[in-house]
């Protein structure tokens, strides 16, 4: 996804219907609402569910449980910044 592109749709009341779980769980942590956002992860068993699930429990501060998440998904995601994490899965997830 174009980062500009998903930016641009946080205008809206809801997110774009095509987006995946794991971008619509971002576009709700753009949006502030956390509790959202974890629960379309909460139970997604797949390997962005589970980079966004890290990256959640790290924004959290909670790292032992963000650790568990980016053992499960890899860590191609992590990032120094929550910022650039987040930046960097919205473009790599399909």
């Amino acid at each position: 996804m174009n980062l500009h592109h998903f930016q641009s749709t946080l205008s809206q009341d809801q997110p774009p219907r095509d987006l995946s779980s794991a971008l619509q769980s971002l576009w709700w942590d753009a949006k502030g609402n956390w509790t959202q956002a974890h629960a379309l992860v909460d139970e997604l068993e797949t390997p962005e569910g589970m980079a966004v699930h890290a990256y959640l429990h790290r924004k959290e501060g909670e790292d032992w449980n963000a650790d568990y998440w980016y053992k499960r998904a890899g860590r191609q995601y992590r990032r120094n910044s929550l910022n650039e994490e987040w930046k960097a899965l919205v473009e790599g997830l399909p």
